[in-house]
């Protein structure tokens, strides 16, 4: 066998791990066989955010700054062992699209040495419904700092959200990149009326707060403010998992963050404050365990 390729053993299956040595990030040297460490020692905690879930990956063959692909497809190479699932196209017209499903530790570094960095799944599970998106298990506040903001102004903005959402229980989530995102647990309603609350929240604290948030996506909107975007609760989207890598300068992670956190970066004005690489979030997991277990528990009405 090539050098370059190791034959490794995963929970009893064999996958043939390729160009361990290729630096996928330049600026710190950060390998791929170092990606691939990090997503096997996180894969207790991330997986559960995986299952079940159709998954779209984020490659990046030449590292994070050579050109990248989004793959919904499952490769013709995907081996009989790894889950896959076939997802009606969104417009109606097309063929189904045959999903990767990850399910595993085997599973997931398999789909890592496609030189996946990032891993998007969307608001439901396949299980759940015979009409994959309609029933979705979670509401998503994906918000994203316009120029002249950061995650500071996220949190600010975040903290307005969670008191539009009274008793629900909300879970935060770095994006890994500029943003926050506030995940809520739901049960029992459509994708349209998770939509439909949604726009409704965000348009409410637009209102309240229209020096720093905005709901329209208009991106001549934005500077200077934070977009609350309400529409990613569509049922044809994803988020970035949570755990996940991003393709940033640095390694960092999508990263559970407790209010606590947030309510710290948004009175001190420290982006750093939530800003996480790769190690940090093994230590942090230690430390702490997964801080959005309660996102996969808590049904409304379940």
């Amino acid at each position: 066998m090539s050098p370059e390729r190791v034959a490794a053993e995963i929970d009893g299956r064999r996958i043939n791990l390729s160009n361990l040595d290729k630096v996928l990030y330049p600026e710190t040297g950060f390998t791929k066989g170092q990606m691939l460490n990090y997503y096997a020692e996180i894969s207790s905690v991330m997986l559960p955010y995986l299952r079940d879930r159709p998954l779209t990956m984020k490659r990046f063959p030449d590292g994070v700054q050579g050109q990248a692909f989004f793959e919904k497809h499952a490769p013709s190479h995907t081996p009989d062992w790894v889950g896959t699932v076939a997802v009606p196209s969104s417009r109606g017209t097309h063929e189904p699209i045959d999903y990767v499903v990850i399910g595993d530790r085997a599973a997931l570094m398999w789909a890592a040495n496609l030189a996946t960095i990032e891993f998007h799944v969307p608001l439901w599970r396949v299980s759940e419904t015979s009409d994959p998106g309609r029933s979705p298990d979670q509401m998503v506040f994906d918000l994203d700092p316009g120029p002249g903001t950061s995650i500071v102004e996220c949190c600010e903005v975040a903290r307005w959200i969670r008191t539009q959402l009274d008793d629900d229980p909300v879970y935060s989530k770095t994006s890994g990149s500029k943003g926050l995102q506030l995940y809520v647990p739901l049960s029992g309603i459509d994708s349209g009326e998770a939509r439909e609350r949604a726009h409704s929240i965000a348009m409410s604290v637009e209102r309240d707060h229209p020096e720093l948030a905005v709901s329209n996506m208009r991106k001549d909107l934005r500077k200077g403010k934070v977009l609350i975007d309400w529409s990613q609760n569509h049922p044809a989207k994803t988020t970035v998992c949570v755990y996940s890598l991003r393709a940033r300068p640095e390694p960092t992670v999508s990263t559970p963050v407790d209010w606590k956190e947030v309510d710290t970066c948004a009175k001190k004005r420290d982006p750093d404050l939530l800003r996480f690489e790769a190690p940090e979030v093994l230590d942090r997991v230690g430390r702490l365990g997964d801080l959005t277990a309660g996102l996969l528990s808590e049904r409304p009405g379940a």
